[in-house]
């Protein structure tokens, strides 16, 4: 079974993690979750609430890092998928997770990105010149690195994919699988 990364760390969101995690395993991969170490990380639910001009969070689920970023050997990996909350803020400085984003986009491998996951990428120095959606309020983060932001559910530039917030999920999740699920049977055809 394939292997796909999913990338979270403490206030990753909830529904931008688990959707694709379960997604991932009804397409036939094995979602591997990494994080900065190998322990439980808190998720999230993140959202406005009506009224607040701010996002309020509450605690939701748990989930076990499987691999530490330092851990990740990247070529073993048929895709990656960077979650939202407020994790990518903190996460993107560690070296080995600019090391294996890098390694994502200049392999052409597919990627997915929601919300505040578009904060690795940028910070990594792979959204130059690329369309994203992300949430509004990372527009900015996008764009100061070369990046593009498009207000869609489902925005496909090259091997990526993204959505704006967990809202967009049914829209922008089933496009990367259908790129995960071709990349896979051409490497079953051409090892056949």
């Amino acid at each position: 079974m394939e292997k796909v990364l999913i990338v979270i760390g403490d206030a990753t969101e909830l529904l931008d993690t688990m959707y694709p995690y379960y997604r991932l395993q009804e397409a036939g991969f094995h979602p591997v979750v990494i994080a900065p170490e190998k322990r439980l990380y808190q998720l999230v639910l993140h959202e406005i609430k009506p009224g607040w001009t701010i996002t309020k969070e509450w605690e939701g689920y748990t989930l076990d890092c499987d691999v530490p970023f330092a851990d990740v050997n990247e070529d073993e990996y048929a895709g990656i998928f960077f979650s939202g909350g407020r994790a990518p803020e903190y996460i993107r400085y560690d070296e080995n997770l600019v090391r294996i984003t890098r390694h994502f986009f200049e392999s052409g491998k597919p990627i997915a990105s929601v919300c505040h996951g578009v904060e690795i990428p940028a910070y990594a120095g792979c959204v130059s010149g690329r369309r994203m959606a992300t949430v509004a309020k990372c527009k900015f983060d996008l764009e100061v690195c070369g990046g593009i932001f498009v207000d869609e559910a489902c925005v496909i530039d090259g091997n990526l994919v993204s959505g704006r917030t967990y809202r967009d999920n049914g829209f922008y999740i089933g496009p990367w699988i259908e790129m995960l699920v071709k990349a896979r049977s051409e490497r079953q055809a051409a090892s056949a």
